[in-house]
């Protein structure tokens, strides 16, 4: 056993982790094998530019802490917004979860700095409609609806709209709802050639995320989305944290660009 003032032990005959967060000790269970190879699965569907710098920072932060990066987006919502979503490997995700996560990206970014002005950092889970970004996704989520749009066209199309029926050699399969006569259906996507995918919202995919989370059926079609925020200001670090339960997924940045409301630090 450590010293009395290191925060961080390990019980090896219980095979249990206790850590010292925000003045009380928190209990989690290590990950097994099956867990490890599952927080070290590849993301498909990557960022670019700035978005991509900063997940290089907050990714290996997120998996130390065993979530999962599921995406990392800048927009000029109020003012300037950095979404970070993450999950655990199981693909829940609580209130605590999105603190713990928001509590240690917070000083990677400080010592990078990629924004070089005040932005709201908001951490959250996937939401219902959520992104698919890892194989995994398309095998977990098949049987239900998605949209697809590739980077390199197939036959001459890039976007495409149908219930997921697996994966099959490193593409996902695709029974299209709008496949013209006499040409193949389902389609075979390659993963690697995936622009952006995310599961279209249906009464199916709101049963089997609830039946998921064990929740009660709402009465409106939606699923309560973890989200907390934090407004950071680059210049005194100073921050002001608000968290709270919203109903519904992740709201979608601006079709503008955030070029002019929101300037980054140059790469």
């Amino acid at each position: 056993m450590g010293p009395a003032k290191d925060p961080l032990f390990l019980f090896r005959p219980v095979v249990m982790l206790a850590e010292w967060t925000a003045g009380r000790f928190r209990r989690r269970t290590a990950p097994d094998r099956r867990h490890a190879l599952s927080l070290q699965e590849p993301r498909i569907v990557i960022e670019d530019g700035l978005d991509a710098r900063v997940a290089a920072i907050v990714e290996p932060v997120i998996t130390d802490l065993g979530y999962r990066l599921v995406r990392v987006k800048i927009s000029a919502a109020n003012g300037c917004t950095l979404q970070i979503m993450a999950e655990r490997p199981d693909g829940t995700m609580t209130v605590d979860d999105c603190e713990e996560i928001s509590r240690a990206v917070s000083p990677a970014l400080d010592v990078d700095d990629p924004i070089n002005r005040a932005y709201h950092l908001e951490v959250s889970s996937p939401g219902i409609d959520r992104p698919l970004v890892r194989e995994s996704d398309f095998v977990r989520w098949s049987g239900h609806e998605a949209k697809v749009e590739m980077s390199v066209p197939q036959d001459g199309r890039k976007r495409f709209r149908g219930v997921i029926t697996g994966v099959d050699g490193g593409a996902a399969v695709l029974r299209l709802s709008d496949a013209p006569e006499g040409t193949p259906n389902p389609v075979l996507l390659p993963l690697a050639e995936i622009g952006e995918a995310r599961l279209v919202l249906t009464d199916d995919l709101i049963r089997a995320a609830l039946k998921a989370e064990k929740l009660p059926l709402p009465p409106v079609a939606s699923m309560p989305m973890t989200l907390m925020t934090r407004t950071r200001n680059s210049n005194t670090s100073t921050t002001t944290t608000t968290t709270k339960m919203m109903t519904g997924t992740a709201p979608a940045p601006p079709e503008t660009g955030p070029t002019e409301a929101c300037p980054f630090s140059t790469l």
